[in-house]
């Protein structure tokens, strides 16, 4: 097995854990939905979906992904323009 195709292994795997690793956390109310470090957590998981599927072929699971990530950077977008909001008001 060579370099590349251990490197994608370690991050499909780190994605995985990162995003089981959130959704356990939010579920058990450990972390809010719209926290920087759940969306964050989900963010960096799913680019790490991103890079293993498209590695692999699996192209309607990175196009998931790609979603995933959007959902993800606009969540954190708005949840810091309303903290910003909150700060400045």
């Amino acid at each position: 097995m060579d370099a590349l195709k251990i490197a994608v292994e370690v991050i499909g795997w780190a994605a995985a854990i990162l995003i089981l690793a959130a959704y356990a956390l939010l579920s058990f109310g450990k972390l809010e939905a719209r926290g920087r470090v759940y969306q964050g957590m989900n963010v960096l998981g799913a680019a790490g979906f991103i890079v293993n599927s498209g590695y692999h072929g699996a192209l309607p699971n990175a196009a998931l992904n790609v979603v995933w990530v959007a959902v993800g950077l606009v969540t954190l977008w708005s949840a810091r323009r309303k903290r910003e909001t909150n700060i400045a008001g």
